[in-house]
């Protein structure tokens, strides 16, 4: 039987593909750190297990294709708090933030239309891409620059008559590079002089470190109609699991094409999102001390890294991810021999290899991306087994 090309084309996430040999690592009795995954170990809000405990419908049905009237309010009010203004009909909840990019990946492109995309990036663009039928076209930034944007002329040259949009994460997954007013003006002018819409993920916002201002796109507000907010309350509020995100613009004649893609799933979990629109009540301190404790770990993890002989990184702005060059020739050789053939006092170490987060072939095979949100002490311990592995692996450069 024939599978169709763009399944078989599709790529196994670089993040999760190797879950299996971690499985089969703690089968034979090592401790396995998984820091390859952005999965907080932050305790969610009670507001959120309160509001499914005040759900008291006898029938848990359909809800509205767009999202249930309290969440959308809870979203709006929100927003309000970094002066960002919405209106009812121009935010849709979706399936978590992901739902949210396919959907508007597939409301602004035909098949073969090209998305511009800053590398490295969250790998799931690209496979959101290909399921939209859309090809992704990369601009490099370096980690020198600290992973800023490049010249604009670097970023038009990849444009052309297919060109269709601008796909940013900010704070960057997985750089945690926070772009500055003056390189979102910049993309700004390139999206209004060819035409372009703009996609930017903003999941990782609340996470900004250091007093860095940060600034929406939807902050330039002559742009508004050409800018597609993608949000979710996976990071901000811990419930990776909840599933409930949201696509918005100012844009309505846009929003009122993606509400076909929001009919055609039918609806987004109505226990859910009740439970969300309930996290409006979470007491402000939360976010603070959680954007406290992800600073102090970020500050473990780079001091720690810099540490390592031939280890290269930049201390990160937001987010809570390292990419880290690594002195290994290939980082996915790397990270199987990790939890195939090394053990340090019975403990091994998970990350995700760097080469997933670029489109660009032969990009990134000496970096790792590590998720600084999980305990302190894993992490030390975590770092400490990487240590001894570049010390012993065949392939490594690290001074011996």
């Amino acid at each position: 039987m024939k599978l169709s090309n763009r399944i078989l084309e599709m790529d196994f996430s670089p993040i999760r593909k190797l879950v299996p040999l971690a499985n089969d690592a703690e089968k034979r009795g090592l401790k396995v750190y998984r820091l390859n995954i952005g999965q907080p170990d932050i305790v969610t809000p009670d507001s959120f297990f309160e509001g499914i405990t005040n759900y008291n419908e006898k029938i848990v049905k359909y809800c509205d294709s767009e999202g249930v009237d309290p969440l959308i309010k809870s979203f709006i009010k929100s927003y309000k708090d970094f002066n960002i203004e919405f209106e009812r009909d121009e935010i849709l909840i979706t399936q978590g933030g992901s739902e949210a990019i396919l959907f508007a990946l597939m409301a602004v492109c035909d098949p073969g239309d090209n998305v511009l995309i800053p590398e490295p990036f969250y790998s799931n663009y690209n496979s959101f891409a290909k399921v939209a039928g859309a090809k992704v076209v990369p601009f490099l930034t370096k980690i020198e620059n600290g992973f800023h944007l490049p010249p604009k002329e670097e970023i038009i040259e990849k444009i052309n008559d297919r060109t269709r949009c601008i796909l940013i994460s900010n704070p960057v997954n997985p750089t945690g590079t926070v772009y500055t007013a003056e390189e979102l003006n910049m993309l700004a002018d390139i999206a209004r002089e060819y035409n372009l819409f703009i996609i930017s993920d903003e999941v990782y916002r609340q996470f900004v470190f250091d007093d860095i201002q940060y600034t929406s796109c939807m902050h330039i507000k002559d742009l508004q109609d050409r800018i597609i907010l993608i949000d979710s309350i996976s990071k901000h509020y811990s419930a990776c699991g909840a599933r409930i995100g949201l696509v918005a613009s100012k844009n309505k004649d846009l929003m009122k094409q993606i509400l076909k893609l929001c009919q055609s799933r039918l609806c987004v979990s109505t226990i859910e999102q009740y439970a969300a629109a309930n996290l409006i009540n979470t007491l402000e301190s939360y976010i603070k001390n959680v954007r406290c404790e992800y600073k102090i770990r970020r500050d473990v993890m780079f001091d720690y890294l810099n540490k390592i002989p031939g280890v290269v990184c930049n201390k990160p702005q937001g987010a809570f991810y390292i990419l880290a060059k690594l002195p290994v020739d290939d980082t996915d050789t790397f990270a199987e021999w990790l939890l195939k053939d090394f053990s340090y006092d019975n403990k091994t170490v998970m990350f995700a290899p760097g080469a997933g987060f670029y489109a660009t072939d032969g990009l990134g095979k000496n970096e790792i991306r590590l998720s600084y949100c999980t305990d302190i002490e894993d992490i030390k311990n975590a770092l400490v087994i990487l240590q001894k592995a570049l010390e012993v692996y065949p392939n490594s450069s690290t001074i011996k």
